[in-house]
């Protein structure tokens, strides 16, 4: 109990505003949770506040986990922080917009059926590109930094850029479809963009996550590829761990079972963002994509065996 005190005590003067932050997300998900319970409007065919509430954890893992990448950083620390704070603004302006269309039952994403809502999706693409180039700066600077367990240091490395390459997948979402290039061209005010692909928005989802039960969906891979930067991280602390009952789980085989991992997961978001294009549902695969999760896996195995060879 000790032990841990004094780790969640160091973990309080991790990168504040970042860790603040992700302290803020945690409230707002239990108050996004109540929301779900008491407010019954809908936006799209989702309930209006499973999208800040979807976000909020998803932001306070996020910042949680960069905040702790931070603190390994060595050379260019102050570049580092001024990064940290970079993306602890603009995620926190991210998530009032979010907000703020929730409690208007007005869609975030997308919207530009009204000046208001045009300008607010334009204002939500711009934090992204800031968040998205200060996780930039800090995996620039994780690369350059000597963090001296060499299965931590890959962990870390390869989970930014991962994470990096799934949020650049959102990119595919905010490109609009034939209907309506349709509109826009004929003066109409529409959505532009969407999550599905061959069905439209707003259709049967799966619990909770709401992705698309029925067609293709660009959320998975974004979700796939943003959250690598805590599943390596995790997998090298769970082999350090294990190392210490198994004597044969050395430091160099710790580091290839995490470059495995790597490219195992590069391979998952290759097939996830392939099935979603398709507009394939992740609930429904077909032949090709069972076959290609089937290689994916006998690689697994037998990349496994030859890590530990």
């Amino acid at each position: 109990m000790t032990t841990l005190n004094a780790s969640v005590a160091r973990a309080v003067h991790w990168h504040r505003p970042l860790m603040a932050l992700s302290a803020a997300m945690a409230v707002l998900a239990l108050a996004c949770s109540a929301g779900l319970l008491l407010d019954h409007r809908t936006v799209i065919g989702a309930p209006v506040w499973l999208k800040p509430f979807k976000f909020s954890l998803s932001l306070m893992v996020y910042c949680l986990t960069l905040a702790w990448m931070i603190t390994l950083v060595g050379r260019g620390r102050r570049l580092a922080d001024r990064a940290g704070t970079v993306i602890a603004i603009s995620a926190a302006g991210e998530m009032l917009l979010i907000v703020g269309q929730a409690a208007r039952g007005r869609a975030s994403h997308f919207n530009t059926t009204t000046p208001l809502d045009d300008v607010i999706r334009l204002t939500m693409g711009a934090t992204i590109m800031f968040l998205w180039a200060g996780t930039l700066i800090l995996g620039v600077l994780l690369f350059r930094t000597a963090v001296a367990d060499r299965a931590n240091r890959w962990a870390v490395r390869l989970g930014v850029v991962l994470s990096l390459v799934g949020m650049s997948l959102g990119a595919l979402m905010v490109l609009p479809n034939a209907a309506q290039r349709r509109a826009l061209e004929s003066g109409v005010d529409t959505v532009i963009g969407a999550h599905s692909v061959g069905v439209a928005d707003g259709g049967p989802g799966m619990p909770l996550t709401g992705w698309s039960a029925t067609g293709g969906d660009l959320r998975i891979p974004h979700f796939v590829g943003l959250h690598a930067l805590q599943a390596l991280p995790l997998l090298a602390l769970l082999l350090a761990v294990l190392a210490q009952r198994l004597p044969r789980l050395t430091e160099q085989r710790r580091a290839r079972l995490v470059l495995l991992a790597a490219a195992l997961f590069t391979g998952v978001l290759a097939v996830v963002t392939w099935q979603a294009l398709r507009g394939e549902p992740l609930v429904h695969p077909g032949a090709v994509t069972l076959t290609a999760a089937g290689l994916l896996a006998a690689a697994g195995v037998g990349g496994t065996a030859a890590a530990l060879r």
